[in-house]
């Protein structure tokens, strides 16, 4: 006589496996995350004319990453809730492949936030970070 029960069960069990073996070789990481913006100052004048560094690094290796296309750069006070406020951002001509350098007029002592998005030679998504840095007297 034929079981449709266990016929059942087995189609269950074979689903459960297919499932469980899905996941454990889906990647755990987007493709992009090891890479990041870092700001190589922190703290930096409050005024006109102040300079922001910032490197684009692969974390697997620790080194730089050059050549990356910026399409998106904004700096605000978001970090004290006045996103509406901004700061001009002009980038300037790289010295360094792999930093980008930004002229920019800071208003304000206190918290600024610098968003990037930028296109990396071979890679399909762009990567984007909000890095947060401090204007000082």
């Amino acid at each position: 006589m034929f079981d449709f029960a266990a016929w059942r069960v087995f189609w269950i069990v074979l689903g459960f496996i297919g499932v469980g073996a899905a996941l454990t070789f889906s990647p755990s990481r987007n493709a992009l995350d090891h890479y990041t913006f870092e700001l190589v100052d922190r703290e930096v004048k409050h005024g006109s004319g102040t300079t922001i560094l910032v490197r684009l690094v692969d974390e697997r290796t620790g080194k730089v990453v050059p050549d990356a296309t910026l399409f998106i750069s904004r700096l605000d006070m978001s970090p004290h809730g006045m996103g509406a406020m901004e700061a001009p951002l002009e980038p300037l001509p790289d010295t360094l492949p792999g930093y980008y350098r930004f002229e920019t007029d800071l208003s304000m002592v206190g918290g600024w936030a610098l968003t990037l998005a930028a296109k990396l030679p071979g890679e399909a998504d762009p990567i984007h970070h909000r890095l947060v840095l401090q204007a000082i007297q």
